[in-house]
């Protein structure tokens, strides 16, 4: 059987990736991607007994030259604003006037950060006082930056990569964890398979050093306690190590891509998405599901797949379930959890797994294997497709298909 998913084909011709292992793709491709073993880059300390993959140094310079610019930024958007850069450039495109003008974006992003600082200092001068509403306005207007409404809004991340990259076509934000990194690539890719665009830059961000996202994360039980370990090895009901993750890939036409002879990383064949009510065994039937969509375009044989699982559970239990199940398919999953390398990035898990394919085609490996040798396997070939999965740590499915091209 044969699937067609769309009409146009679409390629990846730029990635912008930066997290606790590098500052931009070359760094990944010598740290995940060497053959030598993989040691994540883990803060068990500074929010303990929670851990946290930091974001790696960067210089912000490189990819939001004004000093201005970065100073109304937090955190979460100059790592946004800078992988965003970071693809544009590798795709050819930054500071070209005439492509920027015609290049649309896609973002996927939290509500923003809040100012803990201000915060903890309405709650500290609170005390015996009973008029909060008072005294929050006398303390708000000396504290806040005119960008800044109490937590920065999730559009303005697209709206700054917009204003210090000249990406002036069509602009859209996707808010809702996991899922929104799934919409904003199953967006981007339809619109393209379907003729109504023709470059798109899409992806997400995510600072994982906050205490605000911490204690909201830990209210739900979902964050790992103790020492960092594998995805798959996090029992008790498990948990996510967040990790601060900038992940933007730049999607094209085929014919776009041709007439102006970009070299592609991959074809993004099929992104396909799914939102449950997470019963027992709801994530195995929709993951299902979802490849049946796409199973006429993979061969029998060795899968390689990069997993986003959380290592929250009963998500990523059932996760594993689904990719045992595979062998009935007579495919052989490859597996490697790369949550276990950058940490759990939410909004940018699924587009950091997009890039991380495209980067394993380019280098024809995948990372070596950093779990139980039951499910990470070594790989006997160099890969051809890589299958992407995205399980949200409370809800959002998806999966994704990246191949070589010629």
């Amino acid at each position: 059987m044969t699937l067609k998913t769309s009409s146009n084909e679409v390629l990846i011709t730029g990635v912008g990736l930066a997290s606790s292992l590098g500052a931009d793709a070359e760094a990944h491709l010598a740290r995940l991607f060497s053959g030598a073993p993989v040691t994540p880059a883990v803060d068990e300390a500074r929010y303990a007994p929670y851990p946290v993959h930091p974001f790696a140094e960067v210089d912000f310079s490189r990819e939001i030259p004004k000093k201005s610019d970065q100073r109304q930024m937090e955190l979460w958007q100059r790592i946004g604003v800078y992988a965003a850069g970071l693809a544009l450039s590798d795709a050819g495109i930054a500071r070209n006037p005439e492509l920027l003008d015609r290049t649309d974006l896609v973002v996927a992003a939290g509500s923003g950060e809040r100012d803990t600082k201000v915060d903890c200092e309405v709650l500290e001068k609170l005390g015996p006082r009973d008029d909060a509403a008072l005294l929050a306005k006398e303390v708000l207007p000396s504290a806040l930056r005119p960008t800044l409404f109490l937590a920065q809004l999730s559009n303005m991340l697209a709206g700054n990569i917009s204003i210090v990259h000249n990406v002036t076509g069509s602009s859209r934000t996707f808010m809702g964890e996991e899922m929104a990194g799934l919409a904003a690539l199953e967006n981007a890719h339809r619109r393209i398979a379907a003729g109504q665009a023709d470059l798109i830059l899409v992806g997400g961000a995510l600072n994982a050093e906050r205490e605000d996202l911490l204690l909201g994360y830990e209210i739900g039980h979902n964050l790992w306690r103790g020492s960092h370990c594998p995805v798959w090895d996090r029992e008790d009901g498990g948990g996510f190590v967040p990790g601060s993750i900038g992940a933007f890939v730049v999607l094209e036409s085929k014919a776009h891509a041709d007439a102006r002879k970009a070299k592609p990383y991959g074809r993004l064949v099929a992104v396909e998405t799914g939102h449950t009510q997470r019963e027992r065994g709801a994530i195995v039937r929709t993951l299902a599901d979802l490849l049946g969509r796409m199973r006429g375009l993979l061969p029998d044989g060795e899968l390689p797949t990069l997993s986003g699982a959380s290592g929250k559970r009963p998500a990523t239990c059932e996760e594993r379930v689904f990719l045992t199940q595979l062998a009935s398919q007579n495919l052989n999953p490859i597996v490697r959890a790369y949550g276990s390398l950058l940490g759990h990035g939410v909004e940018a898990q699924f587009p950091a797994g997009i890039a991380l394919a495209a980067l394993a085609l380019k280098s024809g490996r995948l990372p070596p294997p950093g779990g139980p040798e039951s499910i990470e396997q070594p790989l006997s070939a160099p890969p051809q497709r890589v299958l992407v999965t995205g399980v949200g740590h409370w809800r959002g499915e998806g999966l994704a298909l990246v191949e070589a091209v010629a």
